[in-house]
């Protein structure tokens, strides 16, 4: 943790970086000393926000509801005029609770509402279930693989596996 370098006493998480005649400076300062010094948001001035910028694609999302309408999110409480008035989401509960409303503002803005860039390696990392035409695919190579080295012991142990699986799946 880097503390203010103006009053030394609190969290620095504003940094600012000057460059003047070649010269360069650098300072980290708590967010209180930044407006204390005119540096706070960078839209001063142009009566402008981000809050109002996606809101604005936000309040639109569909005609068909009115702002008036109070369906809360269960996990955070926002509502969708909650996040209509900060444009911002209150959780990634919100846009499963307000999929329907979020979408057409999600699809203007990004142009598909479907990710595919990186995804993280927690995701990934997630066991996959198999399904049975997966697992019985893989016992069958696995079979072929036994009776191709002449070990007929596990192959037949992987046959009665396979008689089992398939059993199982015409029942269902």
């Amino acid at each position: 943790m880097m503390l203010c370098q103006n009053c030394g006493k609190n969290e620095a998480n504003t940094h600012i970086k000057q460059i003047i005649n070649g010269d360069t400076a650098e300072s980290h300062l708590c967010s209180e000393c930044a407006n204390h010094l005119g540096y706070s948001d960078i839209f001063s001035g142009f009566d402008f926000s981000l809050s109002d910028f996606f809101g604005g694609f936000l309040s639109d999302a569909l005609p068909g509801h009115r702002i008036g309408d109070v369906k809360r999110c269960e996990k955070c409480g926002a509502s969708f005029n909650d996040i209509i008035r900060d444009g911002r989401v209150g959780c990634a509960n919100c846009y499963t609770t307000f999929y329907d409303r979020l979408k057409p503002s999600l699809q203007r803005i990004h142009g598909k509402t479907r990710h595919s860039g990186k995804v993280s390696r927690s995701v990934n990392s997630a066991p996959k279930e198999e399904s049975a035409e997966e697992k019985i695919a893989k016992l069958q190579s696995a079979m072929d693989e036994a009776v191709a080295s002449q070990n007929f012991e596990d192959a037949a142990k992987i046959r009665d596996e396979l008689k089992a699986l398939k059993g199982e799946n015409n029942n269902e």
